[in-house]
């Protein structure tokens, strides 16, 4: 059994906004508070990135239209004694889509954190 890192997007919308900071704003702080409500305080929340499409620069993953929002949101959780990758982003999704419910969510990485350290495993 191992122990993984997993890191998942998050689509959040956000409605009366003006400006794409508040947005953010408004979206990791609503994350949070249903995370910490459902004592998930270990999730960790910042808003993702985007490439962009013309020079590949990374961008903060927000778009407004018509004063509402779509927020890309990070979400990062620490899986202890998982079988697999598989079964880590399982149980991630599962810790966090029941307290995030209807927001939809996609694993975008699971790293090993035993094979980072090796000395974690003896």
């Amino acid at each position: 059994m191992s122990n993984y890192l997993v890191a998942m997007e998050a689509a959040w919308l956000v409605r009366d906004v003006e400006d794409v900071d508040d947005a953010i704003g408004v979206a990791v702080s609503s994350a949070g508070k249903r995370l910490n409500e459902a004592d998930k305080e270990y999730v960790d929340v910042e808003v993702g990135v985007t490439g962009c499409p013309a020079c590949g620069e990374p961008f903060d993953s927000a778009f407004i239209a018509a004063d509402t929002a779509l927020v890309g949101l990070l979400l990062e959780i620490d899986v202890f004694n998982a079988d697999s990758v598989e079964h880590a982003s399982r149980i991630a999704k599962s810790e966090v889509g029941g307290a995030l419910r209807d927001v939809p969510l996609t694993v975008i990485d699971v790293i090993d954190e035993d094979e980072d350290n090796p000395e974690a495993t003896e």
